[in-house]
């Protein structure tokens, strides 16, 4: 009998790579999202994607979806009882397994690995361990489209906002930034590929600088 996992959803490539790897495993039954929204903005953290976004995501994928509402500012202890609410639904589920997009952090692995261990969860990381550069390759090849949503311009130039993540784009990304972004250099947001039904419509608007990052806009498009 498969497993069933709850994969968290930033709407971003790694964990639309995540929900892919999962679903190639015969041993596992992804049962739904969960996304993490800073309530004032009404966006995902970080990322910037709007709330009606992920919903389209979600349905494209035609997965069940759940959001853990954090403040903003969040502290630490925000964030980890607003986790634990929006886990409770999915444990009364039956739910026993929580996957992650990390690629390389280790010291974020433990972290969300003991966290889970205290409420009986077991973490799941898909693609923990994999080449950057292997991954950036292979999101051009399996045909996953996404855009850049939030960079930091202290590494990466403004230009690469809102571009998308094609293969020279990965050509053009400075030597110093990993080509996932795993250091937090960008994040992004998924229209397409394998993991959905249909392409999610979508629409670029304004770029902007906010608290040291650079933020595209991304609306839902017809």
């Amino acid at each position: 009998m498969a497993t069933p996992v709850l994969l968290c959803w930033s709407g971003g490539k790694d964990s639309a790579r995540s929900l892919y790897e999962l679903r190639e495993d015969p041993g596992v039954r992804v049962v739904g999202l969960l996304t993490t929204l800073t309530t004032e903005f009404d966006r995902v953290s970080m990322h910037g994607i709007r709330r009606e976004l992920v919903v389209a995501q979600a349905k494209a994928a035609g997965l069940e979806l759940g959001f853990a509402e954090i403040p903003n500012p969040c502290s630490n202890e925000a964030y980890e009882a607003a986790m634990e609410r929006a886990l409770a639904p999915w444990i009364a589920k039956g739910v026993r397994h929580v996957a992650f997009g990390d690629i390389f952090l280790e010291d974020l692995k433990r972290y969300r690995e003991e966290k889970l261990a205290r409420a009986g969860l077991t973490g799941v990381f898909p693609i923990f361990g994999r080449s950057t550069r292997e991954l950036a390759r292979e999101h051009v090849e399996l045909g996953f489209g996404a855009v850049v949503t939030c960079l930091d311009p202290r590494v990466l130039p403004k230009g690469f906002a809102g571009r998308e993540l094609d293969a020279s784009f990965f050509a053009e990304l400075p030597p110093a930034v990993d080509p996932c972004g795993e250091n937090g250099e960008y994040h992004t947001f998924v229209h397409s590929g394998p993991i959905f039904r249909e392409p999610i419509p979508f629409a670029i608007g304004a770029t902007v600088e906010r608290d040291g990052f650079v933020f595209t806009d991304v609306t839902a498009g017809e």
